[in-house]
């Protein structure tokens, strides 16, 4: 190893060092009410369920108590929480056709003592189709997580809703369910290809279903430092949404791809890892955050904690 490349791991050990000691100085608060948030990009591969399920994970370990509902019928947040998903589990798909309660169909994830999970099965791909004849179609997970809250013996300080990569009934009761809207972007190429029609889709259920939804958060996903596509595509999301964008923002990294196939969140995989360190900084940020976005101003004079686009490591450590 060259004099040079030694020097840059030094930099990174202590860049690492000197933001975890940060974060454990930061105290979130938790919520006085339930944050309810929709993880919503109608592009694929942006990192939408990852977000969900590591920012879940990360809330929790930070002291919050955080439902994850799985809407997506591939049912990716249900593997990655170690949540039994099979055809026969009584799951969110239930939920929606008025068979089940919420509570019916809530369980236990591997991953954290705080964080728990409705599940989604494959059934959940027929859903579209059958809640086209069902009365209060658009509404019908909003009164189940409403009941759900009202009658649990928990508090749940966030809900998480995970939803597929369009926009279809499922993801419209997502956006109903939710006072929160948080967008994943990717920091690459056609990185707001589709977020304006996204944009667009929120401001009609707004209008006609949902007048106090938001875009509360945007997080930039899958940034690599060492591009300067990644730094460009980062300012310009940041140009266009000042007070939107986390100042925390997700690497690409190995261990969180890895996680997945092993049923895990990176926390879970690799609480060491420069990518669990990034998420448990956007948790923290996230729980500073109002839900209209605006930044407290405890959050604010922290921030400097927190990554920005110019200092965040891009490869992981052995």
């Amino acid at each position: 190893m060259t004099e040079a490349e030694k020097t840059l791991v030094g930099d990174h050990l202590a860049d690492k060092v000197r933001r975890r000691r940060r974060l454990e100085q930061t105290v979130s608060s938790l919520p006085e009410q339930t944050r309810i948030i929709t993880v919503s990009n109608q592009k694929g591969g942006v990192g939408k369920t990852t977000t969900t399920v590591n920012l879940a994970s990360a809330l929790a370990r930070r002291g919050a108590t955080v439902l994850v509902i799985d809407l997506d019928p591939q049912g990716n947040a249900s593997t990655a929480l170690g949540v039994m998903h099979r055809p026969e589990v009584t799951s969110v798909y239930d939920v929606l056709l008025g068979d089940s309660s919420l509570e019916d169909a809530l369980q236990p994830t591997t991953d954290h003592e705080r964080l728990f999970c409705v599940p989604s099965t494959i059934n959940l791909a027929g859903a579209e189709i059958e809640l086209v004849s069902l009365v209060a179609r658009e509404q019908r997970l909003r009164t189940a997580v409403e009941t759900f809250l009202r009658e649990s013996d928990r508090t749940y300080h966030y809900v998480f809703i995970d939803c597929p990569p369009s926009l279809g009934l499922l993801t419209v009761n997502a956006f109903v369910a939710a006072q929160e809207v948080l967008i994943p972007i990717q920091c690459e190429y056609y990185a707001l290809e589709g977020l304006s029609q996204l944009l667009g889709n929120i401001q009609l259920i707004q209008k006609h279903l949902n007048p106090t939804l938001r875009v509360s958060t945007i997080m930039l996903t899958m940034y690599d430092a060492r591009t300067n596509l990644a730094q460009e595509v980062a300012h310009e999301v940041r140009a266009h949404f000042p007070t939107e964008v986390l100042n925390a923002v997700i690497p690409r990294s190995v261990r969180i791809s890895e996680a997945p196939s092993y049923g895990q969140t990176v926390h879970a995989y690799d609480a060491a890892s420069i990518g669990a360190l990034a998420y448990l900084e956007a948790a923290a940020e996230i729980a500073e955050r109002s839900p209209d976005g605006a930044e407290s101003p405890e959050k604010a004079e922290a921030a400097g904690g927190f990554a920005t686009a110019t200092d965040t490591p891009t490869t992981e450590g052995a």
